[in-house]
């Protein structure tokens, strides 16, 4: 069966300008961030049955492990009723409250989990009628995953620029053509909504709120504290090789990509990888499409990207030299394979990535 990249079959738009909304400015205090008129911020989660726990658990974690910083995150989740929700996994969370018990007024952030279960869950008149009215005065509305659709569902979105996991996105632009669907980034902000891919996705979006919210100095501290890097840029691909690049399926095939992962800095033309297969050029374009997804050049790429990105974010020599030690030949050469694949300047990315190192 021929590989298909996940990209061919999927939405992709022209960004679009965000749309502002006014709420309470903030300002810093004592080195810390305080909103004007605002008090200790709630953050509520909702969850359903056969949501993903790790949508739940990942941001959770971040703003939890924020709290001893700002003291003003308040954490609670709420499903259909109170008690325990069954995963798409089988591991119950406790909801400590249902939607019948909690005021949805007052809330300072909404996050909305993803999960199998979704489609139910959208159908389910209270607990979307309680997200409309929860999200309709709260600070922040945001979704992890497929969460995404109960946004949609409750009218939050509507004409907005969103993001979600890949494998969903054409049926959200389908079933929803007053959304913006864009499936490349991580995650997305368009005025107060944010939106993120899946699963890890949500962890990197609950990172970029508490830097919204206590500034880079907190989210480098909760990152350092959770071992994550702080932080992937909204704008970087949900694509990496591991994840676009179906496995070969026979030893010509193999030996070309092996060589490819094992020296992304070496000598790959069509001519060299083709001897390499012990087919002809001809040949191997065609067989190694079929199994892969892509082609030999477009292959050889991105392991080049990722490869760059590895050396950009373990080290700190300059852009030029990691684009010659990555068989890019040139610095511009490297930022333009970057923009193309990830959305992201390599100068960008390595700044992110080494400025964890400064609180290590």
């Amino acid at each position: 069966m021929t590989a298909r990249n996940p990209r061919t079959a999927l939405p992709r738009v022209v960004p679009v300008m965000a749309q502002s909304v006014g709420w309470p400015s903030w300002r810093h205090r004592g080195g810390r961030v305080q909103s004007e008129g605002v008090g200790k911020r709630r953050v509520i989660f909702v969850i359903f049955d056969g949501f993903q726990s790790l949508d739940l658990t990942g941001p959770y974690e971040v703003f939890q492990h924020a709290s001893p910083l700002s003291a003003e995150y308040d954490c609670q989740v709420v499903s259909r009723a109170p008690g325990p929700v069954r995963s798409s996994s089988g591991l119950p969370v406790h909801a400590s409250h249902g939607v019948g018990q909690l005021d949805p007024g007052g809330i300072d952030t909404l996050v909305v989990a993803g999960g199998a279960g979704v489609d139910l869950a959208r159908a389910d008149r209270a607990l979307v009628d309680w997200i409309r009215a929860a999200g309709a005065t709260t600070r922040r509305v945001t979704s992890v995953c497929s969460g995404v659709f109960l946004l949609a569902a409750a009218g939050l979105v509507t004409g907005r620029r969103v993001t979600t996991h890949w494998s969903r996105a054409r049926q959200l632009a389908d079933e929803h053509p007053e959304l913006i669907v864009d499936c490349d980034p991580i995650f997305i902000q368009d005025g107060r909504v944010w939106t993120s891919a899946g699963v890890s996705a949500g962890m990197d979006l609950a990172l970029a709120l508490v830097e919204d919210d206590l500034g880079q100095a907190a989210a480098h501290a909760v990152a350092q504290e959770l071992v994550l890097f702080l932080r992937r840029p909204g704008t970087q691909s949900q694509f990496s090789v591991p994840l676009w690049s179906a496995q070969p399926s026979t030893d010509p095939i193999r030996t070309v990509v092996a060589a490819v992962q094992a020296g992304p800095a070496a000598r790959h033309t069509i001519s060299d990888l083709a001897s390499r297969a012990r087919l002809s050029p001809r040949q191997l374009q065609r067989r190694f499409t079929a199994e892969i997804g892509v082609g030999p050049a477009q292959y050889v790429e991105r392991v080049r990207v990722e490869a760059a990105r590895r050396a950009l974010a373990g080290g700190n020599d300059p852009v030029d030299a990691v684009a010659r030690r990555c068989g890019f030949g040139s610095a511009e050469s490297l930022r333009r394979a970057f923009h193309r694949h990830l959305g992201v300047a390599p100068s960008d990315y390595r700044d992110r990535f080494g400025s964890l190192r400064e609180y290590a």
